[in-house]
């Protein structure tokens, strides 16, 4: 079909908007049709083609109704007759105003979407998408969908990225939004997926530019990617979802700055050298760099046991308390006060890193662990996640009812978000033994932060 002009602004505008609508209402009729696929109710059922109309008052047009200039509209009206002439388009005219002032432009009845003619194929829209310069959306999605199954073969099933781009596929498939994947960004894309081929090679945490220059050479591609890299992760894993996106990145090993493990008391430290690391030297605390945990092969603990803390404020208070520093004769020397110093502590930072639950790992089993958390949500999810993924003999330190009741009047009242997730956790069998603290924490509608805690002989 012979179409000689170049669509003027606009009537580029109106065509746009009529293919948009057309491709909206093909993704609804393919929605259908899955689902009379899968309920198998009406699947001799005919839908009336749709009419696809756009109405010119609902439209930005850069000059159409102007009152000063016509040519851009007597233009854009002559185009859009050529296009009628062609049978593409039906116009219709304000009343009074014919061959003046359009009211709507409708494609053809014929061409609309129907079961037999899929979204982009008919050869009289074809026609308008090359006018247009425009790609179909089908296009677009074929196209994203060869690109994923081309990358797919590199993950294995249980490999977080493979459900997550088998999620992708399967939105693709239905007709639905491939987010955070695009239709139309294909360097966009082609960059995320180089990104989920590069997070393996992470063995230790490094800092998001450090690793954008490693995968693009450009310190900066990481942040446009970073979102769309949380919700993938977030969508395949079950474990991450209720993680932020600092703390979901930390699982990656991705860290916006480098990040230190902090540590107090009498820790011996063996590196994959055979290197010693004595830490009690080190008062009151040290923090150790956590890309550098991965090399730490063997721990010996010379205390009675561990205490794991939530927070960098509590953990700093808690070894205040164990530390006395005395000042001799100009001389700067520190002894261990004689109560309270039968932990080795060390600083979670909130919910617990690969690079902590590694320390924790070589902890020998019959040193006891303990963790010191809020009594919240997050506080007892802490304490299921350690158990889960570090080891089930760790125990809770100050997250009971008689700590909890001695200190209520600093509780502060739980949210309704709150009690739903502590409810949540009452099913989690990990927690059996936490489960009357939490029934008590519902009860009571309260929860209490752990710095509100002030320990006195532990």
């Amino acid at each position: 079909m012979d179409i000689s002009f170049a669509p003027a602004p606009d009537a580029a505008v109106i065509l746009n908007a009529l293919l948009d609508k057309f491709e909206n209402h093909a993704k609804r009729d393919h929605a259908i049709r899955e689902s009379e696929n899968t309920y198998h109710a009406t699947l001799s059922t005919q839908h009336a083609p749709r009419s696809i109309k756009v109405s010119l008052a609902d439209l930005p047009l850069p000059s159409y109704f102007s009152q000063t200039d016509p040519e851009p509209r007597t233009i854009a009206n002559q185009q859009l007759q050529e296009l009628a002439n062609h049978n593409l388009i039906r116009l219709t005219w304000l009343p009074g105003e014919t061959s003046h002032l359009l009211q709507s432009i409708t494609l053809s009845t014929e061409h609309a979407p129907s079961r037999s003619i899929p979204a982009g194929r008919n050869t009289n829209h074809a026609t308008l998408y090359t006018l247009l310069n425009r790609t179909p959306i089908r296009n677009h999605r074929e196209s994203l969908e060869s690109l994923i199954l081309s990358e797919k073969f590199r993950y294995q099933k249980l490999d977080w990225r493979a459900r997550a781009l088998d999620y992708i596929l399967d939105q693709l498939r239905a007709g639905k939004s491939p987010s955070p994947f695009s239709l139309t960004a294909s360097d966009f894309n082609h960059d995320l997926l180089a990104l989920l081929q590069a997070l393996p090679t992470l063995t230790a945490e490094i800092p998001h530019r450090v690793f954008s220059v490693r995968v693009f050479n450009d310190t900066k591609r990481f942040d446009d990617l970073k979102s769309a890299l949380v919700r993938l992760a977030r969508r395949a894993n079950a474990e991450w979802k209720s993680l932020n996106n600092e703390d979901l990145l930390r699982e990656l090993n991705l860290v916006a700055n480098p990040t230190y493990i902090h540590l107090s008391g009498n820790w011996e430290l063996t590196d994959i050298n055979g290197q010693i690391i004595n830490l009690d030297s080190f008062s009151p605390s040290v923090g150790f760099p956590a890309s550098q945990i991965a090399d730490i092969q063997r721990i010996n603990i010379r205390a009675d046991s561990v205490l794991c803390i939530e927070n960098l404020t509590s953990f700093h208070q808690q070894v205040n308390r164990y530390t006395s520093t005395q000042v001799n004769n100009g001389t700067r020397s520190t002894q261990q006060a004689t109560r309270n110093t039968n932990h080795a502590i060390i600083c979670l930072m909130g919910n617990p890193s690969p690079s902590v639950r590694h320390l924790l790992h070589l902890i020998p089993e019959e040193k006891p662990i303990y963790l010191w958390s809020d009594l919240d949500y997050g506080g007892f999810n802490i304490l299921a996640q350690l158990r889960k993924q570090v080891s089930p003999r760790i125990r809770p330190h100050l997250m009971d009812i008689a700590t909890f009741e001695k200190h209520a009047y600093l509780s502060r009242p739980l949210t309704q978000h709150d009690a739903r997730n502590l409810k949540h956790l009452l099913l989690n069998p990990v927690l059996k033994d936490i489960h009357p603290t939490i029934e008590h924490l519902l009860q009571r509608g309260l929860k209490l932060e752990q710095e509100a805690i002030h320990p006195s002989g532990t």
